[in-house]
């Protein structure tokens, strides 16, 4: 190879080596950093999420930032090891939807008979583990529940002690026991399964012992001071979830002993607390409400024995909620389901307000303003129920 020859080549090699480089460089700064930046973590999460996900055949709503399926009340008569068949589909069709959080307003087993045996309750909870809550951990779904009457009642005797003490014990065996994680993220778990608190998704969730009217005076207390706490005030939203409603919506549950007890000032307390919704079950009966600013979700049994609204001759139903919640926005979407028949729950259908022995709700989609003067000056009638 002559002389020439080679310093051409050389210099086709040195301004090709240099275009390169120069390239590569461009490359690294415009490709490079962006991929380390914080945020492409969470985007490249949900770009592999679905956009309206739903069991094949039923109507499927936009997900919100984070959505919750809520369900509440699935026994069956005292000492039940059956699940009826609208549970068992609803176990199902849950990792279908998608959600970030299952919750449950409680009355997960069918105690609270004094007849019932250690054993009885104990088949009861591998019932439950067999038919609701292994098929959720199978699904890799996080389960957030509140205990209800059924499950570990908090009634009292005379002298001040519980008179399931047994059924509480059980209750809590099961949900300590390392093989039953419940996959969420807890902030206090001192006093776990009967109160407690965790976060997930930047909601801020508290669990209190409503399985009976009384909630005591020590635990309220605690509530107040935890939600109002640094780590509640900064969540983007709180909810807390109990068994008892504050305020009645179903026949049959129209009683001072079927709602939490100074249940007014318990919704002041957490209006204060800025809590955006308190989920309750308890009187099987889906009514979706406010009163003042706060939200209140009744969710309906799914389980066994669902009754009709207060001032309302809609047919019974068993029902499951999905919520999708805007964070930013601080807004809750709601699709309930009609288990029976799968289909949705028009909100417009239910009645407007409903007046309880404490006062009256109305209907999320309504402010009291909207109510008529009629409306608002109607009176409860326990006679009527």
């Amino acid at each position: 190879m002559n002389r020439t020859r080679r310093a051409v080549l050389f210099g086709l090699g040195v301004s090709c080596g240099a275009a390169i480089a120069g390239g590569m460089r461009r490359w690294q700064e415009t490709t490079v950093e962006p991929i380390v930046l914080p945020e492409a973590e969470p985007v490249a999460a949900q770009s592999v999420r679905s956009r309206r996900p739903a069991p094949k055949g039923l109507f499927a709503p936009v997900r919100g930032d984070v959505r919750l399926a809520v369900i509440s009340d699935l026994n069956s008569q005292y000492g039940s090891t059956q699940y009826g068949s609208q549970v068992l589909k609803a176990v199902e069709f849950l990792p279908q939807w998608e959600p970030d959080l299952v919750l449950c307003s409680g009355d997960m087993v069918a105690g609270q008979s004094p007849s019932l045996t250690k054993e009885q309750i104990q088949a009861m909870w591998e019932a439950f583990d067999r038919h609701v809550a292994a098929p959720i951990r199978q699904a890799k779904l996080p389960y957030g529940f509140t205990l209800g009457n059924h499950d570990a009642s908090g009634a009292l005797s005379a002298r001040n002690q519980f008179l399931f003490q047994q059924e509480r014990d059980l209750a809590a065996a099961y949900w300590n026991d390392p093989s039953h994680p419940t996959g969420i993220q807890f902030v206090d778990r001192g006093r776990f399964p009967f109160y407690y608190t965790f976060e997930q998704n930047g909601i801020f969730y508290l669990v209190w012992d409503a399985s009976s009217n009384r909630i005591p005076p020590a635990q309220l207390q605690w509530a107040e001071r935890t939600l109002l706490g640094d780590r509640a005030q900064r969540a983007r939203l709180r909810i807390v979830i109990g068994h008892l409603p504050l305020y009645a919506v179903a026949v049959g549950r129209a009683e001072l002993g079927e709602i939490v007890s100074n249940g007014d000032d318990v919704r002041k307390m957490l209006e204060r607390c800025r809590v955006h919704t308190y989920i309750s079950g308890h009187h099987h009966s889906y009514y979706p409400a406010r009163k003042g600013k706060l939200e209140l979700l009744h969710t309906g049994a799914l389980g066994s024995g669902p009754r009709p609204l207060l001032d309302s001759r809609l047919a019974v139903t068993n029902t499951l909620t999905i919520v999708d919640v805007d964070v930013a926005k601080a807004r809750t979407t709601y699709t309930t389901y009609n288990m029976r028949n799968l289909q949705t729950i028009d909100i417009k259908t239910l009645p407007r307000l409903i007046v309880g022995p404490n006062g009256f709700v109305v209907r999320r989609d309504l402010q009291e303003s909207d109510l008529t003067p009629a409306e608002r000056n109607r009176k409860f009638d326990a006679g009527g129920y």
